[in-house]
Formats: structure tokens, sequence, C-alpha cells
């Protein structure tokens, strides 16, 4: 078929592209309504297209159609994809059928990655966003203060009695050595009788 119109052709449609309506693409030129997902037919520019040889993609088909497999790979930081691709056309095969595991420790694992750890003040669920730790345990940044005082906490200034955590000064007062010069502030005696 003879070239009329002396332009390049769509690397989608085949057709003409004239100036005015051509995206340019690894040397290939595209009509502005075809450079488009050949899956999802979102719309592209130089930021969000991949290339398969002739073919292009979003970033997001592109990853599902040729990127790793497994858990781990999805949409984003921390997700699992359960997206197999069939969409795409991609064939799965079957692996061997899952067994549950015989772990004598099953409820104490579930308890801190299944489910999630419990403040030891409040016995509500701590979340990564919320969480704080001192003392050995996970601690809601609300509830991570002094049992006695109030006093908000952190890691460094904190003392630790029975599970529970205390400012330096409120364990010292409570905890600390009793009598004389002790515990009523710099070189007080108290007697008491």
């Amino acid at each position: 078929m003879p070239n009329w119109g002396g332009g390049k052709k769509c690397g989608v449609c085949q057709k003409t592209v004239y100036f005015a309506e051509e995206v340019q693409c690894e040397g290939s030129s595209f009509h502005k309504s075809c450079f488009l997902c050949m899956v999802c037919k979102k719309n592209l520019d130089s930021t969000t297209v991949a290339v398969h040889g002739e073919e292009i993609y979003c970033k997001s088909c592109y990853g599902k159609k040729y990127g790793p497999k497994g858990y781990g790979y999805g949409q984003g930081a921390g997700t699992l994809s359960t997206d197999k691709g069939e969409s795409l056309g991609i064939k799965h095969e079957e692996g061997p059928s899952h067994r549950p595991a015989t772990n004598p420790n099953a409820a104490k694992f579930a308890q801190k990655i299944g489910g999630s750890e419990r403040c030891p003040r409040c016995s509500q669920a701590v979340y990564a966003a919320e969480k704080v730790i001192g003392a050995g345990k996970s601690w809601h940044r609300s509830c991570f203060r002094c049992a006695k005082c109030g006093k908000g906490l952190e890691s460094t200034t904190l003392a630790d009695k029975d599970g529970d955590i205390y400012c330096k000064g409120c364990y010292a007062k409570n905890f600390g050595p009793k009598g004389f010069g002790f515990g009523q502030g710099a070189g007080a005696l108290v007697h008491s009788e």
C-alpha cells in the first residue's frame, strides 16, 4: 500500500500520524488517541509507559504481565497481590496444595503476626503506626505514660517494675532506697517517729 500522506505510521492503528497529533516512544510514532495501554486502555505519557517489543502498557499492567510473581509483589509497598493475571492472558500453573503447618507455638505466632500485639495498659490491639516499644512490650503512644503521675515517657526515660512503666522520678520515690536521706529531695533528712 503506497504511503501517500508521507507521514509516519501509527504503531497501533497503522494509519498516518501527522505532526500535530504525534506522540513518539522508543522510535515509534503514535496518535495521541492511540497511545493507550494495550490491556486497560488508560492514556499513557512518558512517565507511565512501559514498552515490551512493539506493545505499550501502563506500568501496572506491564508489571502484572511481565514482572516478578509471588508473595510480596503487588501494587505498592507491603501489599500482597492475589491477581494471577488471567485477564492478561497469563496461564496460572497449579502447584502442590497448601498444607497447614504443625507449629506448636502457632497461637503465639498468630497473636503477634496475624493479629496484632496487645497494649499492656489498655489491652487493645497495637498497630505499627501507633506502636512504641518499652520494657520489652508494645504500647500505644497515648498509653506510654508513667503509671503514677501520667507523664509521657520515651524509651530512654522509663523504668519498669512488675509489668508497669514509670518515669525515673516516680520509680525512685516508690521503689528506690528508703530511709534517712532518700526520697524527699536533695540533702533532706526525714525523721519519722
